[in-house]
């Protein structure tokens, strides 16, 4: 039988169609099926912007656009010649390097569980969106990433030339005007970006998959002390992402925190190098110098070089960062920065110890995730 087009002015609520005896409501029309994340146990929903609900065609197009390097001016470069799927969308690179071949000053983050973050970048408060972060990769100066710094149009020209790609918009963005828009562009790539999720790691399965042989005794042990008052670590690792910098559709008003972990000091009043001294740069506070934001520990054993510059080459030497209180204290004759996280006050391990607590932050690795055809460049796994 046909479906009835919906009249609203017939029947407005349900207490209206008691109200009035309108006992055969005629259909509402036929809308976009909720998008099913596939989110593994023990995950929120993400928390997603109202002007960007996220579709599946949404997702397949910004899956697309991802790895087509149309978008960088030059041809040579895509979002994932700088995240790949097996280095957990990281590039394994001390600093990444851009489409012109510039060396950037910072280490490139990974994209596992984006969607929840609330610090979208090393240190800019003022990219809160996934949408707006993108703007700075397709068309930042300092550094270079894609470069079309003043090619906007020359951009969305090349993807409205190729036919079948702009008729992907049109499906993706129904009854916009113009599909293929920077609008539209940054929005499917986002929302492809919000569906790079992993949790199904050991550690998952152990917690939420009821598997008790899923962690091996050192990376139980290691959970006790990754979690204990002796190292600290949850404080800015925490949460079932492993970041504080977490958001999902049921928190409230999301947090920005940024940290200086004590890595530089160079005048003993806790400067960092002038290449890059944090948070500061943006700010111009005084206190927020050397502040970083926390990044998701998923994946970390595989995302190596570590911290916003990739100084820190090995998980053995992340937790030496953090025994010492701070690497820059052996440069001050063990005096600690003033302006380093109270969190940071160094412990002290014994060998085994230390094994286990590196044995734990294996378990965050999910190899399903790594090689998840969904998040593949569809080229190559259709």
């Amino acid at each position: 039988m046909a479906r009835r087009r919906w009249q609203p002015w017939k029947c407005l609520a349900t207490v209206a169609l008691l109200a009035t005896g309108c006992t055969d409501p005629e259909l509402p029309p036929d809308g976009p099926a909720p998008y099913d994340w596939k989110l593994p146990a023990g995950f929120p929903t993400p928390r997603v912007p109202e002007d960007n609900p996220m579709s599946e065609a949404k997702v397949q197009l910004g899956r697309s656009l991802f790895y087509d390097k149309r978008l960088s001016l030059n041809g040579t470069q895509s979002c994932g010649s700088c995240h790949e799927q097996a280095k957990a969308f990281t590039d394994g690179r001390v600093h990444s390097v851009g489409s012109t071949g510039q060396v950037h000053r910072r280490n490139g983050q990974g994209l596992a569980n984006v969607a929840y973050a609330t610090s979208l970048t090393w240190a800019n408060p003022a990219l809160t969106t996934l949408e707006s972060q993108a703007l700075t990769p397709l068309f930042g100066t300092e550094p270079v990433e894609l470069g079309n710094a003043d090619q906007q149009e020359a951009l969305l020209g090349r993807l409205r030339e190729d036919v079948a790609l702009a008729a992907r918009f049109a499906e993706a963005f129904p009854g916009e005007a113009t599909p293929v828009s920077l609008a539209t562009l940054t929005r499917a790539l986002s929302s492809f970006q919000r569906s790079i999720i992993s949790g199904t790691a050991p550690y998952d399965r152990y917690l939420f998959g009821g598997d008790v042989q899923a962690l091996s005794p050192a990376a139980k042990r290691g959970l006790e002390l990754f979690l204990s008052e002796r190292m600290e670590c949850d404080h800015c690792h925490s949460g079932f992402n492993f970041q504080d910098a977490t958001a999902h559709d049921a928190t409230p008003e999301p947090i920005l925190p940024y940290h200086n972990t004590g890595l530089y000091n160079e005048d003993g009043q806790g400067a960092f190098p002038a290449t890059d001294p944090g948070l500061i740069e943006l700010t111009g506070r005084a206190e927020d110098m050397g502040r970083f934001k926390a990044p998701s520990l998923r994946n970390v054993a595989i995302t190596a070089p570590y911290m916003h510059d990739g100084s820190v080459a090995t998980l053995s030497d992340v937790l030496d960062h953090y025994a010492a209180g701070g690497r820059a204290r052996a440069m001050n004759g063990g005096a600690a920065s003033p302006l380093q996280s109270p969190f940071v006050r160094g412990f002290t391990l014994t060998s085994a110890e230390k094994a286990d607590v590196i044995a734990f932050l294996e378990s965050l690795t999910d190899t399903d995730f790594l090689h998840d055809p969904r998040f593949a460049d569809p080229a190559v796994v259709p």
